[in-house]
């Protein structure tokens, strides 16, 4: 994407239409879009004929045009998964790997990247009933390898608001529950991380139809991104409309949910109704 975010601005500084450009590597403008949009991988072939098309004629940053192309076509450590893991989803493991804010709002469990192996592990089961055990396993195992990035000399700023029901929820059972809230109250006591709950009483469902994840890059080039999960897909939203809708709701959530210093009290006090959660019947819970 910063690639071809640069190309784009090279080729508009050129005069030089999408069709042209496309004539040059043999190729069609909806090629050159996809490049420019940062949807496919650049061949060096394509990309030095590019850049002389461009006037780029310096070896230095003939150079750094030919690295960035290289990173940009260098699998990530998820692509081991490829036999399993949707394409729509490795774009966003690629993304939130480069992000350096992550901001986000869960209605209906415990953001991903704060889940406990356990808890992942019942929810994924819940979700993918019919695969194997070894199947689960993998996709626990991917889960918590990516919340390596909170660990890592210069992680990101995760910013999470979550809905109170979603952590009221005992997925996996009392034991999982009370060791992910214990999880979760010692993750929001990082640095990087801020977690905010908004109350049932206040309605964050009417606030956003569903969660959301907008995500943020340290690189000019690159605009922010929204992020919305479906059940087989994903959307990617970069439009500066969309983009402002989304944050517009998501400091609305921010400013209705409880300040991140009452989270540690709110999940102490969720521990303590937990007897009483637990007892009703589990339609009811």
């Amino acid at each position: 994407m910063v690639l071809g975010a640069r190309l784009r601005r090279l080729r508009e500084a050129c005069g030089i239409t999408r069709e042209g450009a496309g004539e040059a590597i043999r190729g069609s403008h909806s090629k050159i879009s996809r490049l420019e949009l940062g949807r496919t991988g650049f061949r060096e072939r394509d990309l030095n004929d590019l850049l002389a098309l461009y006037g780029v004629t310096d070896p230095e940053e003939c150079g750094e045009y030919l690295a960035l192309a290289r990173q940009a076509n260098a699998s990530g450590w998820w692509h081991r998964d490829n036999d399993w893991l949707p394409k729509w989803f490795d774009t966003y493991l690629g993304l939130e790997n480069a992000a350096r804010l992550i901001r986000g709002f869960e209605p209906r469990v415990v953001p991903e990247l704060l889940q406990t192996p356990d808890y992942a592990r019942a929810l994924i089961a819940l979700a993918h009933p019919g695969e194997s055990e070894d199947v689960i396993e993998r996709r626990v195992a991917l889960r918590m390898r990516r919340q390596e990035i909170l660990d890592r000399a210069h992680p990101p700023q995760l910013w999470l608001v979550v809905e109170e029901a979603a952590l009221r929820r005992p997925i996996g059972g009392s034991m999982i529950w009370q060791a992910q809230l214990d999880h979760l109250e010692r993750a929001a006591a990082r640095p990087n991380v801020t977690v905010q709950v908004i109350a049932d009483h206040v309605g964050g469902p009417a606030v956003a139809e569903g969660g959301f994840t907008v995500l943020r890059f340290a690189e000019p080039d690159l605009p922010d991104i929204v992020y919305l999960q479906q059940l087989t897909s994903a959307l990617y939203l970069d439009k500066r409309t969309d983009l402002d809708a989304y944050l517009a709701v998501a400091n609305q959530l921010s400013v209705h949910a409880a300040p991140p210093e009452y989270t540690p009290g709110l999940l102490a006090a969720l521990r303590r109704r937990q007897p009483e959660i637990m007892d009703r019947p589990a339609g009811e819970r």
